[in-house]
């Protein structure tokens, strides 16, 4: 069996066009009803009570997170958590066969249209795969394909030859990245962003996304990564020569803290990587980065990181619920390629999502601000969305869900 092939068949990602489609089956699900049935169930209507909201308010909104006094904060189209609530959406629509969703879903994804020429920032990536990708893939609209391609040449005005690197974020003026003394600073969230371009190849036949991509992977391959597995947050790159500037951190710890989260976007990236390309050094990688959080001293018998492995009030630190399910999302699809006790991955993963659909994080019916999870960490570094729901981590959490479930029916 070629299990390149069928994950192209069972995992549920973003910009995955060859994904066979959920044909939904209630009868066989009330027959043999399960965790993740009810998990699915409470996130349906969980996230239906906000809909209801916005469509009662005759506008098309993005809910983002909670602020400390628990008031919903929605964003706008340029944010580079936007297109998560249409993604998960698509993905209820998937998982419930609720024709309902559909136009609801399509509706939340069009308004992210004029994402397709943002070119001031690197998460078009996020912003357009998780809503356009998921769409396309489930909605076949032949529109969809072109805000894709446009969304991946506006990505592409980023990469810098010499370093070989997609640019993360601007440094201008009196920014705090101009402060930290940065010139090209790369974020390993960056590597979300390259499934975009890998996707808009095969939509477009034009092989310079792909090229870009793998130029990206290749030397955050190189540069991100300490020899325990984990991975720095923020490199800094000459754009003149090419060279290291800066190891540091934006969002962890410390410098040299293990960021939960990033290394969360590193193992999902890197398998990523490995299912477009076909090349093991990007598996490798991801799988080492995996050993290092499962093995950490810091990690919880519940699977659901600190936001940093190394906070120094641990176990007094809060969690991360987003990085469990980018951690779980990720584990699936590696446990459909020929890795040693591949099965160990779904296990491990289904241990998170057990986790994560329990009440110690998945919030009650109508609480939360009607997202799913709770207690996630934005950056407490600037003192942002600490221990609050966050729409990404519900994004994940029904990818992880969506993916066990094709896995387990094929």
């Amino acid at each position: 069996m070629n299990v390149k092939n069928v994950l192209r068949g069972v995992v549920a990602c973003a910009g995955i066009a060859a994904c066979v489609q959920f044909t939904p089956a209630p009868e066989a699900r009330a027959a043999r009803p399960d965790w993740t049935d009810k998990a699915v169930e409470n996130a349906r209507k969980q996230i239906g009570l906000e809909i209801d909201t916005i469509e009662a308010s005759g506008k098309c909104l993005n809910p983002v997170t909670l602020t400390p006094g628990g008031k919903v904060v929605y964003c706008g189209y340029a944010d580079w958590r936007s297109g998560f609530f249409p993604g998960s959406v698509w993905y209820l629509y998937e998982l419930t066969g609720d024709e309902s969703l559909r136009p609801l879903a399509e509706k939340y994804t069009e308004a992210l249209d004029k994402a397709k020429t943002l070119t001031w920032h690197h998460d078009i990536g996020f912003i357009i795969n998780c809503s356009y990708g998921n769409g396309l893939r489930l909605a076949r609209k032949e529109a969809y394909k072109d805000v894709m391609v446009q969304a991946a040449k506006s990505l592409c005005t980023r990469f810098h030859e010499k370093p070989g690197v997609i640019q993360s974020w601007n440094v201008t003026g009196n920014s705090w990245q101009a402060k930290r003394g940065w010139e090209c600073p790369v974020i390993i969230d960056n590597m979300m962003n390259l499934e975009l371009l890998f996707e808009a190849t095969k939509l477009s036949g034009d092989s310079t996304f792909y090229k870009v991509a793998v130029a990206h992977a290749d030397r955050t391959l190189k540069e991100h990564f300490r020899p325990d597995g984990s991975c720095y947050h923020v490199i800094d790159y000459s754009k003149a020569d090419g060279s290291v500037r800066h190891r540091q951190t934006a969002q962890g710890y410390a410098d040299e803290s293990a960021w939960s989260r990033g290394q969360a976007w590193a193992i999902y990236g890197f398998t990523m990587c490995y299912r477009e390309t076909g090349d093991r050094k990007y598996l490798d990688q991801a799988l080492k980065t995996f050993r290092f959080m499962k093995n950490h001293k810091n990690l919880p018998k519940d699977l659901v990181p600190y936001w940093d492995m190394d906070a120094p009030k641990i176990p007094n630190e809060p969690r991360d619920a987003s990085s469990a399910a980018v951690i779980a999302s990720a584990l699936y699809e590696i446990s459909t390629y020929d890795v040693p006790d591949a099965a160990s991955y779904k296990d491990y993963a289904d241990r998170i999502l057990q986790s994560l659909a329990s009440p110690a994080y998945t919030a009650p019916l109508g609480e939360n601000g009607r997202f799913v999870l709770m207690h996630s960490v934005g950056s407490i570094p600037h003192n942002s969305e600490i221990d609050v729901p966050l729409n990404y981590a519900d994004y994940y959490y029904l990818e992880a869900i969506k993916r066990k479930k094709d896995i387990e029916k094929n």
